[in-house]
């Protein structure tokens, strides 16, 4: 289930919508790990979270959203406490701007999609790029290996530079 960033802020919406929203943007993480950690534990496996910027730098008008993203930081770093017995390790990938099938429909709610986009990878330092769902997956699938073997409870930026590098570069 992909997150939605569903524009459940203080002024939009309500307790009952931003109630909601933590249900549609978090619980299923709270759900999954919970009923999967009998065969994590005796694999000695690997869980992976998928947070967002928002969580780091806001965004105005999303409280659910962000406030669900924030947790799963949280829920990244209690369960990798928790489960340093059991050698589960976990982990966290921050993405800012990726180029999903919901992204490019939320980009085309604009009156001028290609100029909107344009404004948006501007931002982004590293090649003025979006990141692909290719270099989330590639992450997800490193953070999973062996290879990683020694990584639990971070939170991994796949972003190009946009959340940490300085404004003047873009």
């Amino acid at each position: 289930m992909p997150a939605v960033n569903d524009g459940v802020g203080l002024e939009k919406g309500g307790p009952e919508e931003f109630a909601s929203s933590l249900g549609r943007n978090l619980l299923h993480y709270y759900n999954m790990a919970h009923y999967a950690l009998p065969s994590l534990k005796a694999a000695k496996g690997a869980i992976v979270n998928i947070a967002s910027k928002v969580a780091f730098t806001g965004q105005g008008g999303t409280s659910g959203y962000a406030a669900s993203k924030g947790a799963i930081l949280a829920l990244t770093r209690e369960w990798a406490a928790e489960l340093l017995p059991s050698g589960v390790r976990v982990n966290t990938i921050v993405p800012a701007e990726v180029m999903t099938p919901l992204y490019r429909q939320w980009l085309d709610t604009f009156q001028n999609p290609d100029e909107k986009l344009a404004a948006i990878v501007a931002k982004i330092p590293l090649g003025k790029r979006m990141t692909t769902a290719e270099e989330i997956a590639a992450m997800t699938v490193f953070l999973i290996s062996a290879k990683s073997g020694h990584t639990t409870g971070q939170h991994v930026f796949v972003d190009g530079g946009y959340v940490h590098l300085d404004r003047a570069l873009t």
